[in-house]
């Protein structure tokens, strides 16, 4: 009886949560074997009755083996054999009569290779050989452009006779931007680190970069939002519904989760027993709304989006924070508040050229302030381009003896600096230094130089003074840069 309704508890929750997704789970296989990219899966009606099929460009076992699939529903309906790994498939029409069944074009190793019914049609071997001449016109067209790196994902939007845009993210970490008459890259978008995925989405770049972070950008280059992610991107896709007129951008995260976008708000999250390594959406067999994610482990999975599927904009991701609606306690004016803002009603003039003179005087303070500390060398880091040096102190023990280190180095990008001198100013009756001035060696650029020396306290009344550091160049009286080192009270007592 007790595992009886264990069982029936577990049903019961299985049941809840299926019936909370907005997703049906029509098929998982964990050893389906299919190891593949999202560039490398297409969904296409094949064979024209309708009945959609999915088109994989399998890498192999070990990226061994690579083979060409295509499966109806979760059967594999054919397998044939390919010559190198795939990089991408897609499908196209190749002609107007109908019925108007797609080609399969398909890119693997130096070749394009394009099928027919499922069966070799063309092949195009890279470089090319010379273009047919009732294409040269387009084919010169397209040669003139040229970018700065190489391209590893591409989103091309409009029609070539018209108009049409050209964004491709480069392994030098940049995207460019071309269109159709432009030769070189219109707008160029710079990102701190590389791309791992590219979708359009309307009028907005989503790109994904190794910060675990997703990025949007207009097709001129502006950033218009960021959003990090919880785990590292491995793959990304696009996600159109167009019974209700959404597009939105699918993220496959190594933490075994498939978050999905609306802009930066998070609208659905799936959790997969398996890492997901490629994402595909659109019409598999008679389903309009089909989910298909292939693992790690080579395992297939088959989702179904509910037609009573509605996505909602998380909490917290777009619009304003809760706390804007709170009404605020806001307490009873008082007498004094009164008169306060009769007054400033009445002198809001002169409180404000009163501001405004005070204003100018601290100004002019600082200015001078930042004059006197340019010419008499008092601060930290030196200002002249000849001797780009910058200097740090640290004072390290409880007394008498602190032992002083001066950090000393070099700004410059290529020149060492030589003939340096260091000086301490203090009061002989209050501090002893073994060496109150030395030389400095050759400072090699961007190398930090600790100095040390060591400093006696030889009072015991409990006082400190200021010790004076300068930097000076041989042959100069004018010290390069300084540094003033408030040292600490002595609290520990010399040995007897």
């Amino acid at each position: 009886m007790a595992a009886a309704s264990s069982s029936d508890s577990d049903s019961g929750r299985a049941e809840s949560s299926e019936a909370s997704s907005k997703w049906l789970d029509a098929h998982y296989d964990p050893m389906a074997n299919i190891h593949t990219f999202s560039s490398c899966l297409a969904l296409a009606d094949l064979h024209g009755d309708g009945e959609y099929k999915l088109v994989v460009g399998d890498l192999g076992p070990s990226g061994q083996h690579p083979r060409l699939k295509v499966l109806k529903g979760p059967t594999v309906l054919t397998e044939s054999p390919l010559p190198a790994l795939p990089a991408a498939a897609a499908t196209f029409l190749m002609e107007q009569h109908e019925p108007r069944t797609p080609a399969l074009a398909l890119a693997s190793g130096p070749c394009v290779y394009v099928y027919k019914n499922l069966k070799p049609y063309f092949k195009f071997t890279l470089p090319q050989l010379p273009p047919n001449p009732l294409e040269q016109d387009l084919w010169n067209q397209v040669k003139e452009m040229s970018l700065p790196s190489v391209p590893v994902f591409l989103e091309v939007s409009g029609q070539f006779d018209v108009e049409f845009r050209l964004a491709a993210a480069c392994r030098n970490g940049n995207i460019y931007i071309l269109r159709r008459d432009s030769k070189r890259p219109k707008y160029c978008i710079e990102l701190s680190a590389q791309p791992v995925g590219l979708v359009r989405v309307h009028k907005v770049l989503v790109v994904g970069s190794n910060q675990d972070t997703l990025h949007g950008f207009t097709h001129k280059g502006k950033k218009l939002w960021t959003v990090q992610m919880p785990a590292a991107i491995l793959t990304m896709n696009l996600l159109e519904q167009r019974s209700r007129s959404l597009q939105a951008v699918m993220a496959g995260l190594a933490n075994g989760e498939v978050h999905i976008y609306h802009d930066k708000a998070l609208l659905n999250v799936i959790r997969t027993p398996d890492v997901v390594t490629s994402l595909c959406f659109g019409r598999y067999g008679r389903e309009d709304n089909t989910l298909i994610m292939t693992t790690r482990g080579g395992g297939l999975i088959i989702k179904i989006l509910k037609r009573t599927a509605v996505f909602v904009e998380a909490r917290g991701e777009a619009g304003p924070p809760p706390a804007q609606a709170m009404k605020l306690n806001v307490p009873r004016k008082t007498r004094l508040y009164v008169d306060q803002t009769l007054r400033e009603r009445e002198a809001g003039t002169a409180m404000h050229r009163t501001f405004q003179t005070d204003l100018y005087l601290l100004r002019l303070r600082a200015a001078r302030a930042y004059v006197q500390a340019l010419e008499s060398s008092l601060n930290p880091v030196s200002v002249t381009a000849r001797e780009p040096l910058k200097l740090h102190a640290v004072v390290q023990g409880l007394g008498p003896t602190f032992k002083l280190t001066l950090h000393l180095q070099n700004t410059s990008t290529a020149r060492p600096i030589l003939g340096l001198l260091v000086c301490f100013l203090y009061n002989e009756v209050l501090y002893a230094l073994p060496r109150a001035f030395f030389k400095v060696p050759l400072l090699v650029p961007g190398l930090n130089y600790p100095l040390e020396t060591f400093v006696e306290s030889l009072s015991d009344k409990g006082i400190s003074d200021i010790i004076k550091v300068l930097v000076l160049r041989e042959g100069q009286s004018a010290p390069l840069l300084s540094a003033h080192i408030n040292m600490p009270v002595s609290e520990g007592l010399e040995a007897t």
